[in-house]
């Protein structure tokens, strides 16, 4: 059966738009992950020599505790985020659709702001923020006569995933807030309005109605948080440096120090490698999970 031009053409165009963003993405995602693969496979140090080792550096990273210790707190970091942040974005989203609630647009502005600035900006203002000396926190719990509350947020080992987790929360809270406004934008008025004619009204509506409705906006965006709270680097970087010792160190932070502080390029790589295997395992696990609640 021949096609007709039209057709042709229209598929023509349709590859056109695509290649550039597959061209993209296999410039910046696929040849990277190809290469550090490749690379994972090595004993490469940096230099010319890039020995063949095989999956040596993947044997050695199962019994790596420091590599599991950074996987332990990027998932509490993850647990954190998913439980504080995500209930907020639905709290604050049940809030914006209220009646009642004033300049809407405001909040919503003042709230999305963080996400446009730079995580290293972030990082450095909540360094300040938690000094023990010069801290915010610290002067604001001393003038409300809480010094028994008063810690050393940042060097304190029982405390610091928990300090170094509330900048991510905050910079990031408006992005699912958005998305589950405008997911609750997208559902019929009549429903609510039949709702409330049953009497479900508050927050009964939101956990009866509104909740069901946005399910799977709402696994979505616990997907993505998953994805970007696995690689999350920046903000601990710039807090931390991943201590005191090693009690904030991430997996992303775990590759860098290997790669380039240590210059073991290759097991850096393998480092990277179980970074991703690890975030796509959880990924699937929740997806399946999620399934199975539906």
């Amino acid at each position: 059966m021949s096609r007709s031009p039209s057709m042709k053409i229209s598929r023509f165009g349709l590859f056109g738009l695509l290649a550039p963003s597959v061209a993209i993405y296999t410039f910046i995602m696929i040849i990277p992950l190809a290469l550090s693969f490749y690379y994972s496979l090595t004993d490469w140090t940096g230099g010319p020599t890039k020995n063949f080792i095989g999956l040596d550096n993947y044997k050695l990273l199962l019994k790596d505790s420091l590599f599991w210790h950074s996987f332990k707190n990027n998932l509490i970091i993850l647990a954190l985020t998913l439980v504080i942040q995500m209930g907020l974005a639905f709290l604050l989203t049940t809030f914006f659709m209220s009646k009642a609630l004033r300049l809407k647009e405001f909040h919503r502005t003042v709230i999305f702001f963080p996400v446009v600035l730079s995580a290293v900006v972030v990082g450095f203002v909540w360094q300040m923020i938690y000094s023990h000396d010069y801290g915010i926190l610290n002067a604001v719990l001393r003038s409300v006569g809480l010094e028994s509350s008063i810690r050393a947020w940042l060097d304190d080992p029982k405390i610091v995933l928990y300090s170094v987790t509330l900048p991510l929360i905050w910079q990031y809270l408006g992005i699912p807030l958005m998305i589950f406004v405008s997911a609750v934008h997208g559902i019929s008025k009549d429903i609510y309005e039949t709702s409330e004619l049953d009497g479900c009204t508050g927050f009964k509506k939101a956990i009866y109605i509104t909740f069901p409705l946005i399910y799977d906006t709402i696994k979505v965006v616990m997907m993505l948080s998953i994805s970007s709270n696995m690689l999350v680097f920046s903000h601990i970087y710039v807090m931390t440096g991943g201590g005191p010792g090693t009690s904030s160190m991430v997996l992303a932070q775990y590759a860098y120090k290997t790669s380039f502080g240590s210059m073991q390029l290759g097991y850096g790589s393998a480092v990277t490698i179980g970074m991703f295997i690890v975030s796509f395992g959880i990924i699937l696990l929740f997806k399946r999970l999620a399934e199975v609640k539906n």
